[in-house]
C-alpha cells in the first residue's frame, strides 16, 4: 500500500516537470504561437460536445408567438396596387397558383392625316416624312411610285422626287412654301403644269424636269437661276412670248431634246449656258443673241451655247454671232 501510494506520487511529479512537453506537438506549437502573438482564440475553449436540443428547448431558442396571426393564408386578400382602371383581383383560398391578369388592350392610335391628292402618301393615311426621307429642310421622295405631289412640310428647302409616275403638277402642290429653292422631278410622267404652280415661289432658284412629257412651260418665278427642260416634248409654240426677259437671274438653260422649231427670244443678258441641241431648229433671227443695228448686246457671260443635231446651217447667220465670246457648236456647211 505504501509503495503504491509512493508510486503514484513520483507519477504526479514526473507530469508536473514534463509540463508542456507532454502534450501532443501539434497542440504544443499552437500554444506557443498563442503566447508569441500574445493573443488568444477566442474558441479555443469553446467545446461543443454533443450538445442536442429537445423540442422543449425551442421556445428559448425562437420566440414563436409573433407569429400565430401568418398560419391562415388563405383567409387573407392580396395587397393590390391599383394602376389601371381594371377592379381589382381576388385571390381564391383554393388557388395554388395566382392566374396572371390580361392585360387590357389599348384602344386603336389612328395616325394623323393630312390633306392630298389620290395617290400620295396622305391619302393612305401615311405622313410625308415616314414614306419620304426628310433630312433637315430637304425632302427625298425618289422611286417610290408616286403618282401626286404630296404634302410637304412648310420648312422644305429642297425637294427630289425622280424616278415616279407623277403626271400632274397643281397649284396647291406647292402653296406656302415660301423657302422652296430647288425642285428636281426627273423621270415622271409630268405632261402638264398649272400656269400658277411654280409662279408663286419666291425662293425657287432651281427647276429641274428633264426625262418628262411637257408640252408647254407655265409662267415662272423671277429668280430662278437654273432650268432643265432636257428631254421632253417641248414646242416653240408651248413658251410663252418673252418667256424668259424676266428672268434676270437665268445663267443656265437646258432646252435639248424637245420639239422646239425655233430659238426662243429675247434671252435674258446673265445668261451663261444655253443648249439647244437635237432639236427641229432651221432658222434663227438675226437678233437672236444680237443686235445688229444698235449693237447694244455684248454677251461676255454667254459663252456655251450648243445647236448640234438641229437641221440649221449656222453659216448663214453670221451677225448673229458678233455680240458672242465664242461661235455655238453646231453646222456650218
Amino acid at each position: 500500500m505504501r509503495l503504491s501510494t509512493l508510486f503514484l506520487s513520483l507519477l504526479a511529479l514526473v507530469l508536473r516537470e514534463a509540463g508542456p512537453a507532454s502534450l501532443p506537438e501539434k497542440e504544443r506549437r499552437r500554444r506557443e504561437e498563442q503566447s508569441h502573438y500574445g493573443e488568444s482564440d477566442p474558441y479555443s475553449e469553446l467545446h461543443v460536445g454533443s450538445y442536442m436540443v429537445s423540442p422543449d428547448d425551442y421556445s428559448e431558442v425562437i420566440d414563436l408567438s409573433s407569429y400565430e396571426e401568418l398560419a391562415a393564408y388563405g383567409d387573407q386578400l392580396a395587397e393590390v396596387k391599383v394602376t389601371s382602371l381594371a377592379p381589382p383581383t381576388r385571390i381564391s383560398p383554393t388557388q395554388s397558383k395566382v392566374t396572371p391578369r390580361t392585360p387590357l388592350s389599348n384602344p386603336t392610335m389612328t395616325k394623323p392625316t393630312l390633306p392630298g391628292p389620290l395617290g400620295s402618301p396622305a391619302s393612305h393615311g401615311l405622313p410625308t416624312c415616314l414614306v419620304c426621307v426628310c433630312l433637315g429642310s430637304s425632302v427625298y421622295c425618289d422611286d417610290i411610285d408616286l403618282e401626286n405631289i404630296p404634302p410637304l412640310p412648310r420648312m422644305t428647302t429642297y425637294l427630289y422626287a425622280r424616278f415616279n409616275r407623277i403626271s400632274r403638277i397643281r397649284t396647291r402642290d406647292f402653296e406656302g412654301l415660301t423657302k422652296l429653292k430647288r425642285i428636281d422631278l426627273t423621270s415622271n410622267f409630268i405632261s402638264s403644269i398649272d400656269n400658277d404652280a411654280l409662279r408663286l415661289l419666291p425662293a425657287l432658284q432651281d427647276l429641274i424636269l428633264p426625262e418628262n412629257q411637257l408640252v408647254a412651260l407655265p409662267l415662272l418665278p423671277s429668280g430662278i437661276e437654273f432650268l432643265d427642260v432636257r428631254l421632253n416634248r417641248l414646242r416653240s409654240s408651248g413658251i410663252q412670248p418673252e418667256a424668259f426677259r424676266a428672268l434676270e437671274k437665268l445663267q443656265f438653260l437646258y432646252l435639248a431634246d424637245n420639239r422646239l422649231d425655233s430659238i426662243p427670244w429675247p434671252l435674258p443678258l446673265s445668261l451663261r449656258s444655253l443648249h439647244l441641241q437635237n432639236n427641229m431648229i432651221e432658222t434663227m433671227q438675226t437678233d437672236a443673241f444680237c443686235d445688229p443695228v444698235e449693237h447694244r448686246h455684248t454677251r461676255r457671260k454667254l459663252e456655251d451655247i450648243r445647236l448640234d443635231g438641229n437641221p440649221i446651217n449656222l453659216s448663214l447667220f453670221p451677225s448673229a454671232y458678233f455680240c458672242l465670246p465664242r461661235l455655238p457648236i453646231g453646222r456650218f456647211t
